[in-house]
């Protein structure tokens, strides 16, 4: 797999959501689109952070109202990214040893342009 290159594999073209969008928006889209997370980005495209479905796990503890909370509140804004060009196997091994599910992929020219998943990598390996 190390001749395996992340544009390979990748989800494209991402699913975005800007920082101040609500957060029942968000889930929304979650569900729509069958995915486990939205990218935030700016008007022009560059990555701000990203919000999972673990995060709605934090919106339940903390008791909060979806629609009375913008992504940004609750957004990862320390975000791991890597390139089209970058092999799987390196990021295979960031995600496992950071508990990653979803890692952007960016180009510096376009900005977010997408996404390796978990569940893209086990297409892969299971050969679909």
């Amino acid at each position: 797999m190390e001749d395996i290159f992340v544009g390979r594999l990748m989800s494209a073209p991402v699913e975005t959501v800007r920082p101040h969008t609500p957060l029942d928006e968000a889930a929304a889209q979650l569900l729509e689109h069958n995915i486990g997370s939205v990218v935030v980005v700016d008007e022009d495209g560059h990555l701000e952070g990203i919000l999972t479905a673990t995060d709605f796990v934090r919106l339940a503890a903390n008791d909060a109202v979806a629609s009375d909370v913008q992504v940004g509140e609750y957004m990862s804004t320390d975000v791991v990214t890597t390139t089209a060009n970058h092999p799987i196997t390196s990021v295979a091994d960031t995600m496992i040893d950071n508990r990653f599910h979803h890692v952007p992929v960016v180009d510096d020219e376009e900005g977010v342009i997408g996404i390796i998943t978990t569940t893209d990598l086990t297409a892969y390996v299971s050969g679909r």
